[in-house]
């Protein structure tokens, strides 16, 4: 692991989103709640979250943080066949949450593809990346 010990404790912020595409009649059991495995949007928010507090377990030289807060949001377009997946991370530490950010959208876009695979084998995850990083010594970074 980087030895971040002689970092400034700083206020940390990182958003990341994915997409997950799917055809027609997939998003309809999505808006209508209607998917064998039950609610795909709340289970996977649930699941996003989950997984941004366990971030460190999974990525093998990622400092575990003292997370303050994890809010995912997963937004359904019906007219262009997706779901985007926005996760919201923030830490008070001495390095950023971009992982956890990260982690979180991935792992709340493989939830819907999971929840939603017997009806629709053609799913795609696309699109992950962090939009916002802030806090640190390298200061805010905001994709274009």
């Amino acid at each position: 692991m980087v030895d971040v010990s002689a970092k400034d404790v700083t206020d940390r912020v990182a958003i990341a989103e994915a997409f997950v595409h799917m055809a027609p009649a997939t998003m309809a059991h999505v808006l209508a709640g209607t998917a064998k495995k039950g609610d795909v949007i709340g289970t996977a928010r649930l699941a996003g979250i989950m997984a941004a507090k366990r971030t460190s377990d999974l990525i093998p030289l990622c400092h575990p943080l003292p997370i303050s807060k994890v809010a995912v949001e997963l937004t359904p377009n019906a007219d262009q066949g997706w779901v985007r997946v926005e996760a919201i991370v923030k830490t008070t530490g001495q390095t950023g949450v971009e992982m956890e950010a990260l982690t979180a959208a991935s792992i709340s876009a493989l939830t819907l593809y999971d929840m939603l695979k017997a009806v629709d084998k053609a799913i795609q995850i696309e699109g992950l990346r962090v939009l916002l990083k802030d806090g640190g010594k390298s200061g805010r970074y905001e994709a274009t």
